[in-house]
């Protein structure tokens, strides 16, 4: 049993090790690449996971493959590691899933895409997505990204083309007016103000149909609107993100086993050779 549970726990190691490699390697090489400073942002978590999982597999192969007296400290640093990351996932994940349980887009009626509202989302999303210089970092990403330029290729498209089509979450936040403000679609970059004019109940609606504007480096970007659609993208991305922390966990937990295994195998011997057999 000792040397299953030492067996398992060092070849275990040693494929996080080799995947921790490439990890690490691959988050350095595209953020020297990054052309943008959101880009360089993105690979900071990488980069902090492959080296969190490099030192993790190396304690784990001194602890597993090492002489028994000597890999005991090792052994235990790393049970308590394993531990430490166990609680930690866990609390990630069921906060993750608790934050973006709410929320979701609302149809149209006569429209291929969705639209969303601020209010909809949890408080705490709500809460971080308002901070001003989260959101001046979010403008900025979205400038960089051109993610309103994609549609310039629908400039020429009637009313109804456009209203087909099945814009982001973003795009549809964020590249175009709220549709209860009943602005009249010009083209995809421009639209105008009703003739008769908003009534003061549509216009104050969260401030989105006075806050739209057809210059294009303002668009909808101080809409709420535009706020709810990053959010949505956000959830989609975290609730991908707790799929990959429940596996993770397991994954954790078998480690966290075996490293205990390992520790009880060397007690034991420790105890037989010092006679307590």
């Amino acid at each position: 049993m000792a040397r299953l549970s030492h067996g398992l726990l060092g070849a275990l190691n040693l494929v996080t090790l080799l995947l921790s490699l490439p990890m690490l390697c691959a988050g350095v090489y595209f953020r020297m690449r990054a052309a943008t400073e959101c880009e360089r942002a993105l690979q900071v978590p990488v980069i902090a996971l492959g080296c969190a999982l490099l030192l993790l597999s190396l304690v784990g192969l001194a602890g597993a493959c090492g002489r028994r007296p000597a890999a005991a400290p090792f052994l235990w640093a790393y049970v308590v590691a394993v531990f430490l990351l166990v609680v930690a996932v866990f609390a990630f994940t069921v906060f993750a899933f608790e934050v973006t349980n709410r929320g979701a887009g609302s149809a149209v009626s006569g429209r291929g895409y969705r639209e969303y509202r601020l209010g909809d989302y949890s408080g705490w999303l709500q809460a971080r997505i308002a901070e001003p210089e989260t959101w001046r970092r979010v403008e900025s990403c979205l400038a960089e990204a051109r993610v309103c330029g994609q549609l310039d290729g629908a400039v020429g498209q009637g009313a109804m083309d456009f209203y087909r089509q099945h814009l982001s979450p973003v795009q549809s936040g964020c590249c175009k007016p709220p549709t209860r403000c009943g602005f009249r679609y010009v083209n995809a970059t421009f639209w105008e103000t009703p003739r008769s004019g908003m009534s003061p109940e549509v216009a104050g609606v969260g401030g989105d149909c006075r806050a739209w504007s057809n210059d294009q480096q303002v668009l909808c970007f101080e809409c709420d609107a535009c706020k709810a659609g990053m959010l949505a993208t956000v959830k989609k991305k975290w609730k991908a993100v707790w799929v990959v922390n429940v596996a993770l966990l397991a994954v954790l937990v078998l480690l966290y086993t075996l490293g205990c295994c390992a520790l009880r195998s060397n007690a034991g011997s420790r105890y037989y050779n010092g006679g307590g057999a």
